[in-house]
């Protein structure tokens, strides 16, 4: 056979086998189901529209971005967001669907920065058994009797310490005051550190570098926020560690008298856990009860003085339980005095769900999910906009106004300040019941990543509420409101001027 009749029975050769591989490849495609994904657009190469989704906002709202998203797609949309494809859900149905099958169809996926910077066996980015060993950890440390019999009192020793320092009509930062008091209730309860020590002062400065990092832009270039955060990160984890070292010292000594009654020692003495486990399970633990809860009692400092009627009401509860101690001499609040704020526990609703700490949560797909006939393709990025149902006017009424007695079965009417400055009348019995309404509350997130530390940040909340309403007035010194970057934050750290003021007669 000759060179040409060779070449041109290897060329029809490839012609024909490259039609066979296409011919089998558009029969796969024709038998392979179409998916009807969520109406929306994935924006630019690589970044989507991760620029927009980020772009800072009013914390009372949902900002332009989403806004627009929902006016044109739904509830439901699709996105790429963070360099991946997502599906974005302000669906109140959607969200608690995603929650109540963690670990099943779902499972949670935050960026990489995110475990860069605070540890691979951080809470926030476990999956699976590990996570549930180090939640297990977290609840029984912060179980219900632990809260009565010994939380409880440290809470309302460090708002006291906080607040017994505010001069009278002094003007400060309201959002740094309540850091002061979360940052060093954490260190005393997770390594009993005192306040004020110069190794508390040290290892704050080191975290409030840390926090710069954790919400910047995740650049790991040098005089980025990102890679100061880094060198903070490992400075404040040779501190954690020095300290398990001098408490290993001291247990292997038999000296476990000397082990001082906080989640270091704990973990020391009842889990497996390795080193590295511990210092990430630390550090986690210091930023979601840090950081969470002192922006939660700074959005109630903001809210309440726009509220007069809510601040009436906070001070007649507080006085009445306040007095009736006082006639029992009794001084430290108990846990009945906490039970018995009803209103208060209102107000801590109100304000969690109008301020929306937590905004979205990241979960992945593990499976191809069909809900409400639009398929979420395995492997995809999962948003769940827990903001976007507290703030759905066909799920709350008035969604905008600072209205406590929505969370009353039997609420009055109350009277509150709009957010333009005009009074508006609120109905306490709007569109929601209290079952309802709770089943579309979802602060804490909720399935089995409920945050550990719930019941803890609405008691923290409760307590400095008591002292504060009872001692002071305040006004804000200078106009400032919640922004969303994507944390929440104060651009101004809320300024206010109190003045002392006894509620009691």
């Amino acid at each position: 056979m000759s060179d040409s009749h060779l070449t041109f029975f290897s060329l029809s050769s490839s012609i024909l086998a490259l039609l066979l591989i296409f011919i089998f490849i558009f029969k796969r495609k024709q038998t392979k189901p179409k998916l009807n994904l969520p109406p929306g657009k994935m924006g630019w190469p690589f970044l989507g529209e991760t620029i927009g989704y980020l772009k800072p906002y009013s914390a009372t709202t949902i900002g332009e971005f989403m806004d627009q998203h929902i006016a044109r797609y739904g509830k439901i949309y699709k996105s790429k967001l963070f360099g991946e494809p997502a599906i974005v859900s302000a669906d109140a149905g959607l969200n608690r669907f995603i929650l109540q099958n963690e670990g099943k169809l779902f499972e949670c996926s935050y960026p990489r920065s995110i475990g860069g910077i605070l540890g691979k066996w951080s809470m926030l980015v476990l999956v699976g058994d590990m996570h549930r060993d180090m939640r297990a950890i977290s609840l029984n440390f912060l179980s219900h009797g632990r809260l009565r019999t010994h939380l409880l009192k440290e809470v309302e020793n460090h708002t006291l310490l906080v607040l017994n320092s505010w001069k009278h009509n002094s003007t400060f930062s309201a959002q740094d005051e309540a850091k002061r008091f979360t940052f060093n209730l954490m260190a005393k309860h997770i390594m009993s550190l005192d306040p004020g020590n110069v190794e508390t002062e040290k290892l704050k400065e080191e975290y409030v570098t840390f926090m710069k990092g954790v919400v910047s832009a995740p650049l790991n270039l040098p005089g980025t926020a990102y890679r100061r955060a880094l060198k903070s990160r490992s400075t404040i984890l040779k501190f954690i560690e020095a300290k398990m070292t001098e408490r290993v010292r001291k247990m292997e000594e038999g000296n476990e008298s000397l082990e001082e009654d906080d989640l270091l020692g704990w973990v020391l003495k009842h889990s497996n856990l390795s080193t590295e486990q511990i210092l990430d399970l630390v550090l986690s633990l210091l930023f979601a009860g840090h950081e969470t809860s002192s922006v939660a009692i700074a959005l109630a400092i903001y809210f309440l003085p726009g509220c007069p009627q809510a601040m009436e009401q906070l001070r007649e509860e507080h006085s009445e339980i306040a007095r009736a101690k006082k006639q029992a001499g009794e001084v430290e609040l108990t846990w009945d005095d906490y039970k018995r704020m009803e209103f208060t526990h209102c107000v801590v609703n109100e304000t969690l769900r109008l301020g929306n700490v937590v905004r979205y949560l990241h979960r992945k797909a593990l499976k191809d999910v069909r809900y409400k006939g639009y398929d979420i393709p395995c492997g995809w990025k999962v948003l769940p906009v827990i903001a976007a149902v507290h703030l759905d006017p066909s799920l709350f009424d008035q969604p905008q106004q600072f209205n406590p007695w929505r969370w009353q079965i039997n609420g009055r009417r109350g009277s509150c300040s709009s957010s333009n400055g005009n009074s508006s009348t609120i109905n306490a019995n709007n569109n929601n019941n209290t079952t309802t309404t709770n089943n579309l509350f979802l602060p804490f997130g909720g399935g089995p990543r409920l945050c550990a530390g719930s019941e803890l940040a609405k008691l923290e909340m409760a307590v400095f509420i008591h002292h504060l309403v009872l001692n002071y007035q305040w006004e804000l010194a200078d106009s400032d409101q919640p922004y969303v970057y994507p944390f929440v934050d104060f651009p101004k750290g809320l300024p206010i001027t109190v003045q002392n003021h006894s509620y009691l007669s």
